[in-house]
């Protein structure tokens, strides 16, 4: 297969997504390990030429498994199941955020008012 792209335009944003997340992740740990290499006393060229060869290296890996026909096809059927969501409205998650925020402050109070109330009765008993 080599570097092609398997099945171009189908599951493309899902691929797109997923290599950037891999790329960024990737960019991070050759950062980390060009700050670590700037501690030691090897020359600039290894210095620097290590995480950019090493980004490279995993770029081209990053690449080669979302194009993978297993990888590649289960990236399209994800992001066609993703197309059949049926998503909520602005209007309902903000009522049903609402709920929850009125739920949770509410058990708040009530766990407050019991701990209280058991702090109580337990000072009471003791002295």
């Amino acid at each position: 297969m080599g570097l092609g792209i398997y099945k171009r335009g189908q599951g493309f944003y899902t691929r797109i997504c997923s290599a950037f997340a891999f790329a960024i992740i990737t960019g991070l740990g050759c950062r980390r390990l060009y700050q670590v290499l700037q501690a030691t006393d090897l020359g600039l060229w290894v210095k620097t030429m290590v995480p950019a060869g090493l980004f490279v290296a995993l770029s081209l890996l990053i690449f080669w498994l979302v194009n993978r026909p297993s990888l590649a096809n289960f990236m399209i059927a994800a992001e066609g199941e993703m197309k059949k969501v049926s998503w909520s409205s602005r209007k309902e998650i903000a009522v049903s955020t609402f709920i929850v925020i009125m739920v949770v402050f509410i058990m708040a109070v009530l766990l407050g008012v019991t701990d209280m109330t058991f702090q109580l009765i337990f000072k009471w008993l003791l002295s």
